[in-house]
Formats: structure tokens, sequence, C-alpha cells
């Protein structure tokens, strides 16, 4: 059995730091609370919470001067205010590349444009982006909201509209949408903003290369990670068995016994630990 592991597989850059980060907070005795979870994976959750990280899913529920950590899919403009007010410290861990689609949500915002935001709806990262994207908004998941999202811009008072997108969404999907919005409103200025990271883009284009290429893939990363999602979709495509697991646990060993060659891509919200303790499941089993 040949087992190929995808070379943009594991953690990105942005989940990278905000574990970094709040470890160190961590190590330093600190009472530390995070906003929701830190990341979208539950082993390195656990082992977070056991060296001391609270989670908690309202801003509310700090204290004053407590140390509240933002996670890397950023939070809307509400949390900061909330936070303000109640004399919560925030360690603000938002990824670097979220930051800069607040900045150009509020931009476009200001030059009159009305946004169509590509992403999952209940997505943390979505909800926190489409707070700076101001009344005359909306969020596009699949083909069934463009429709409806046309016809809203139809009904606002902007003339113009700017299309921007979650760092984690299909790349596949935003053309696709993209293109369809443009023929129904080929009388509009619309600006295109890509704002998919480059790390998610590699990422997708690297699975679907190295699906076409094995017998079996599998993708590693939490259940309720989107990006992860999104590389089981796009296996799915080229490849005739994908599984997706969060641990070598979930893996269906019977079936992937028979094949010669494996492929495994992990999500950006999954350690490198998780990988290796896949591959030392697989090599276990190997009988080529």
């Amino acid at each position: 059995m040949e087992i190929i592991v995808g070379k943009t597989a594991g953690f990105c850059g942005g989940v990278t730091n905000a574990v970094k980060q709040t470890e160190n907070l961590l190590q330093e005795g600190k009472e530390i609370f995070c906003l929701g979870e830190l990341v979208h994976n539950a082993q390195v959750m656990e082992k977070l919470e056991k060296q001391g990280l609270n989670v908690i899913e309202n801003i509310e529920e700090a204290k004053p001067y407590d140390c509240v950590v933002i996670r890397a899919h950023g939070v809307p403009p509400i949390i900061y205010q909330k936070a303000k007010e109640n004399q919560i410290q925030l360690k603000d861990l938002t990824c670097p590349k979220v930051l800069k689609i607040h900045e150009k949500a509020e931009e476009y915002k200001q030059k009159g444009y009305y946004l169509f935001l590509m992403g999952a709806k209940k997505h943390p990262e979505v909800v926190g982006i489409f707070g700076f994207c101001g009344e005359d908004a909306c969020i596009i998941e699949n083909k069934e909201d463009i429709p409806i999202s046309i016809q809203n811009f139809k009904n606002s008072k902007r003339k113009k509209i700017a299309i921007i997108s979650q760092t984690t969404f299909s790349l596949k999907k935003f053309e696709e949408y993209t293109e369809e919005i443009k023929q129904s409103l080929n009388n509009t200025t619309i600006l295109v903003d890509n704002t998919i990271c480059n790390a998610t883009s590699t990422r997708q284009k690297e699975t679907g290369e190295l699906a076409k290429n094995v017998d079996a893939m599998i993708i590693i990363g939490g259940k309720n990670s989107s990006n992860t999602k999104k590389l089981y979709e796009l296996a799915k495509e080229e490849c005739p068995i994908v599984q997706m697991i969060e641990t070598e646990e979930d893996l269906e060993l019977d079936t992937l016994q028979k094949q010669k060659r494996i492929g495994i891509m992990a999500g950006a919200s999954t350690p490198r630990e998780s990988i290796e303790n896949v591959i030392k499941e697989l090599e276990a089993i190997t009988v080529w």
C-alpha cells in the first residue's frame, strides 16, 4: 500500500498562531476564556481545555476584567462594543486575512456597494464578516440564494454590487455563482473580490488532483469544520472511495486494506499529530 499525504494538509497560519498564542496565555497561569471553540477540532480543544481554557458562547458570560480570546474566525463589531462596555479584556486572535475582509466589507459599504457575501450562513467567520457589511447585504451559501439576493439588491437603493467571500469557501462555487450573478445582472456594475484564502485555494486544488490519482481518499478534520467538508466534497468528485474522519479510530479499515494507493488530506484545524496517527494505523494494515 502506498500512502500519499497532501503537502498542504493540516494547520493553516491563522490556526497555528491562534493555538500558539492561547497556549502562551495559559502557560502564564491566567484564567482565559474563549468565545466559542478556538478551532473546529475536538482533539485540539480537549488539549487546550485540559490546560485550563474555558469556552463561553456569549460575551456576556464574561465578567469585568476577564481575559477573552477572539478566535481566528473573528467576530462582528457588536462583540467589541460589548466587551468595551463591560470592561472585558480581549485578546484578538482573528486571522489577519479575515481582518482584511472586515476592512474590505466596511470600505465597500462606505463606497455605496450592496454586498454579496459567499459562505456558510451559520459559520462563525461568516457571522463575523456579515456584521461589517451593513444592512444592504446578503449571504449566498448555495445556488438557491442567488435569485433571492438579486431581488433584495433590486429592492435596495444601491446601484452596484461587491462580491466577497468566506476565506474557506469553495473556489469552484465562488466562480460558478459569480458568473451566474453577472449573467443575471449584465447591466449592473459588479466588483468581484475573491477573498478566499490562498492556502484554502491551494489545499482545495491539491485535494482534487490527489483524488484523481489514488484508489481511496481520507479527509481528516473536525465535524464542524467548514473547510474540511469542502475537501470531502471535492474528493468525492474525483475518487470512488472517500472517508471523512476526525481520528484514526473512525477509519473503515476493511475497505482501505484492499486499496493500493491511498491519499490523505486534512483541514486547516487538523494538528500534525492526527495525521501521523492515521498514517500509523494504515501502515499497520499494509499487506502489499
